[in-house]
């Protein structure tokens, strides 16, 4: 069994900037201990500016893939940096974070940041907190605080970081969050439109079922695709064919993965048999991958299910059940 590097290997890797930097060593800057984060950030200003973009860029990508990775202290801790890219990666390592005690530098970032990129990117990670609030995983407080830093976005010049709040703000109950989704579906720009409908994919409310249906077929991409994710986040039934036809001739590759994702989501008759036919007949690598992926999903959703029957009472009316 070959013995895992010390973390001080790892930073003196890190630190050679004679050689690239050993990929291998990237899952050593998950979960890094207090030590370990104290030496990284003591060594970080002297680093090229190259080399720390390059390592961001790869644990962002590194973030995607694993499930399991963790680098909310590493990315907590440079959100003071002076490079805009370096902040805007740190941002893209907290999308799932509820560690409250960064809130007030993300209203910071979302409201003051010179970049528009690492505002927009904060208005996104302050969507995990909504959505966290909404779970009453993080007190009430600290929801409120990341719901009105976005209501007041929602309210600035720059149209791109309105749409950014209103995303975000689709994790809200707040009545003032529905107002601004069907405002925004209803404005003829498409931009706002995927915009809305990322937002009804947000809010696990049944209510926008109509709507995403609408825009199934829409003939923008970003439209179409923000409505099938759409679709699979709320669950919709009433989605499930359309999106199987879908797969039949979709051309865009983005609308195709967010159809196969969505009916893992969503679940039921001739999904499990189509998902396999897929498998069959993928030709690279990443898409075997993903479709298997896809499946594996499908078993969740398929046990969640299963689980949800057996809580209804056989002998209980089905309509009576809260």
């Amino acid at each position: 069994m070959t013995k895992k590097p010390s973390f001080k290997t790892v930073l003196t890797a890190l630190e050679d900037t004679s050689t690239a930097f050993p990929s291998r060593y990237l899952e050593h800057f998950s979960d890094l201990a207090q030590g370990d984060l104290a030496a990284l950030m003591q060594s970080w200003p002297g680093l090229p500016q190259n080399r720390k973009r390059t390592l961001m860029q790869k644990l962002a990508e590194n973030y995607q893939q694993d499930t399991l990775a963790y680098y909310d202290d590493l990315a907590a801790g440079l959100l003071n940096d002076p490079d805009e890219q370096i902040r805007f990666l740190a941002l893209r390592l907290l999308v799932d974070s509820d560690d409250t005690r960064i809130l007030p530098r993300l209203v910071e970032l979302a409201e003051g940041d010179p970049s528009l990129g690492v505002q927009t990117q904060a208005a996104a990670v302050l969507g995990s907190f909504v959505e966290s609030g909404e779970l009453e995983d993080i007190s009430a407080e600290a929801r409120i605080l990341a719901e009105e830093c976005l209501l007041r976005l929602s309210r600035v010049e720059n149209a791109e970081l309105q749409r950014a709040a209103l995303e975000s703000l689709g994790y809200s109950s707040r009545p003032e969050a529905e107002v601004l989704i069907n405002n925004a579906f209803k404005k003829p720009d498409s931009k706002w439109v995927a915009s809305a409908l990322a937002a009804m994919g947000h809010s696990a409310n049944e209510q926008w079922e109509e709507l995403v249906l609408s825009k199934l077929d829409d003939p923008h991409n970003e439209v179409r695709r923000n409505a099938v994710q759409a679709a699979g986040l709320l669950r919709m039934d009433s989605a499930r064919q359309f999106l199987l036809d879908l797969l039949e001739d979709e051309e865009d590759t983005e609308v195709f993965a967010a159809a196969v994702w969505s009916l893992s989501q969503i679940g039921g008759e001739d999904v499990r048999v189509t998902l396999e036919t897929l498998l069959d007949q993928a030709e690279d690598d990443d898409s075997l991958d993903y479709i298997e992926e896809a499946l594996a999903n499908l078993d969740f959703t398929e046990e969640m299910s299963a689980f949800d029957l057996l809580a209804i009472d056989p002998d209980e009316d089905p309509k009576d059940q809260p």
